[in-house]
């Protein structure tokens, strides 16, 4: 019952910084509240193990490696459209349209690179630790990081010269 407890207080700590997570990975709101509850529900099956140690980072990994997994599958149930059925935004929803461009560009990097820059950049983790999490190499880490920045700033580049002039 101890542990059932534990858990539960766990979750609730960390459920917002779960979402975070998995939004910044699948970039889709709803996705990431499932794929938040996938992880929790694979953390359950190992609490015992993992309570007394870091359980938070063990949820980061299985975050992390249930969203690649997912990522390899030919298909993933739903498709999103290109362009919403929406009425375009009005200059106050400027800092809305900034996070949608943000998450249009990041759609452009792979997933893993997806996940290093958010991990590094976001969530201020150490190389090292990010390295960990995805089973490779600093060396890759930094590659990745590299490789997605400079496509982020390709594809950002029209959108952050039109606010400079």
């Amino acid at each position: 019952m101890q542990n059932q407890e534990g858990f539960d207080e766990f979750v609730r700590a960390r459920w917002p910084a779960t979402v975070r997570l998995a939004t910044a990975l699948t970039l889709d709101h709803g996705h990431a509240e499932d794929l938040a509850q996938e992880a929790l529900a694979k953390l359950w099956f190992h609490w015992t193990k993992v309570f007394d140690e870091n359980p938070e980072a063990y949820l980061r990994r299985i975050v992390l490696t249930t969203f690649l997994s997912r990522r390899r599958r030919r298909w993933w149930g739903e498709h999103a459209t290109a362009e919403l059925p929406e009425l375009p935004a009005t200059a106050q929803t400027s800092q809305v349209d900034d996070r949608e461009s943000l998450r249009q560009a990041l759609r452009t990097v792979s997933p893993k690179q997806r996940a290093v820059i958010f991990l590094r950049y976001a969530e201020d983790l150490p190389e090292q630790e990010v390295a960990e999490l995805l089973g490779c190499s600093v060396g890759t880490v930094k590659s990745h990081a590299s490789r997605g920045l400079a496509v982020l700033r390709t594809t950002l580049a029209p959108q952050t010269q039109e606010v400079h002039r």
